[in-house]
């Protein structure tokens, strides 16, 4: 191996260039905000419930020994089901975020990744080479 493993740019890289992004100003556009409203008004709601759904597991488990240790099918008992539940609930919250991005995150995101790519946001007037970022 020689001075190969030390090059920094790559085989098929194009030599075209390419606007400099102003993540600022991105991050200040209205599409951005309504993204991050948008993703925002699921993710605080929904971790609230589950935080909430947590605590009272934990609270249960610690203060009402009766109750969680009250058989449901044979050995199986109150605390098994609910921390059954814990995990589907996970699993069951993971499904739904991915919908949702799904539908309603993921078009928007790629607008705005669309329009940074055409430089209609974000540019500014000076191109850098391929391959150059801006440092933030």
């Amino acid at each position: 191996m020689g001075n190969e493993a030390l090059s920094t740019s790559s085989p098929g890289a194009e030599s075209t260039n390419r606007p400099i992004v102003d993540y600022p100003a991105v991050q200040q556009s209205e599409q951005f905000q309504r993204l991050r409203r948008r993703q925002r008004s699921f993710v605080f709601p929904v971790l609230a419930i589950c935080l909430a759904w947590y605590l009272a597991y934990v609270l249960l488990a610690s203060y009402a020994h009766d109750f969680m240790s009250t058989p449901v099918w044979g050995s199986v008992n109150v605390a098994m089901v609910l921390g059954l539940a814990q995990v589907v609930t996970t699993f069951a919250v993971t499904t739904w975020y991915v919908s949702f991005a799904n539908r309603r995150l993921d078009p928007l995101a790629g607008e705005i990744r669309d329009e940074i790519e055409e430089g209609r946001l974000g540019a500014s007037a000076s191109p850098a080479p391929a391959g150059e970022e801006v440092a933030r």
